[in-house]
């Protein structure tokens, strides 16, 4: 039986490869027919676009530009990703604050965050200021929300252990209560990554002079069809490698668990 499991695990991957490449291929057949039927002005084609892409690529003010987006956004994954885990931890370990807040946290969640970019625009000013705190506020309420549901569900004997062990709050917060609902904090740092990515984009378009959100914007008024589809492919790829990676480990983790 070993012997089958391990024959076969490699013919499953084969067969993931395989479809990952027949999606890809089929995309690529869609953009290509539909360039066909809008014509090059509205949509370039997949080789115009990619060939675009390595011109943008060897560009020494992408890579500034590319260089700035990736700051912001590095900045405002960490404020997502360890304010959102401190907050949901105690959340959701103080319940009657976790009631209290959780429905203001998703109320916030579900309004559209432009309306409160110019508030963001008077607390930090223009600047990469502006695009971190823009990129974090789309990404911690996800990190929030999960981890301290995970908190809650937590097996009271846990938490009881921690007591009998005499373990401080933070010991307790560290050795119990993290091991315990890592899958599931996981999977909100999964969901804090895109949307901060998203945000920290979104906040380039609006306010900024440097950023691929600003070249995207800058492209779209000079009516750069092949620079706007460039873009969004690489968008697109970075994004897609990132969750693949994320998701690969999210699994990981909750077969371990």
């Amino acid at each position: 039986m070993t012997a089958n499991v391990l024959s076969a695990s490699p013919s499953a991957a084969w067969r993931a490869h395989m479809d990952t490449a027949l999606l890809v291929a089929a995309l690529v057949g869609a953009w290509q027919l539909l360039h066909f039927a809008v014509g090059g002005d509205a949509l370039p084609s997949p080789l115009a676009a990619s060939r675009r892409l390595v011109h943008l690529l060897a560009d020494p003010d992408f890579a500034a530009n590319a260089a700035e987006t990736a700051r912001a956004f590095g900045y405002a994954l960490l404020i997502s990703w360890i304010g959102g885990l401190g907050l949901g931890v105690l959340l959701g370990a103080h319940r009657l604050t976790g009631d209290v807040f959780e429905p203001m946290l998703v109320t916030l969640y579900a309004i559209p965050k432009i309306t409160l970019y110019p508030v963001i625009l008077l607390l930090f000013g223009l600047g990469i200021s502006a695009k971190i705190a823009f990129g974090a506020l789309h990404g911690i309420i996800p990190v929030v929300l999960f981890t301290m549901t995970a908190v809650r569900n937590i097996h009271p004997v846990h938490l009881k252990s921690a007591r009998a062990l005499h373990l401080t709050p933070a010991a307790t917060a560290l050795h119990v209560i993290l091991p315990a609902t890592l899958p599931e904090v996981f999977s909100g740092f999964r969901i804090g990554f895109a949307l901060t990515l998203l945000g920290t984009l979104i906040g380039e378009m609006f306010a900024s002079q440097r950023g691929i959100g600003y070249l995207l914007v800058h492209a779209m008024q000079n009516n750069e069809p092949e620079i706007i589809v460039a873009l969004a492919l690489l968008l697109v790829a970075f994004a897609t490698i990132a969750s693949s990676l994320l998701l690969a480990l999210d699994r990981r983790l909750r077969h371990a668990a």
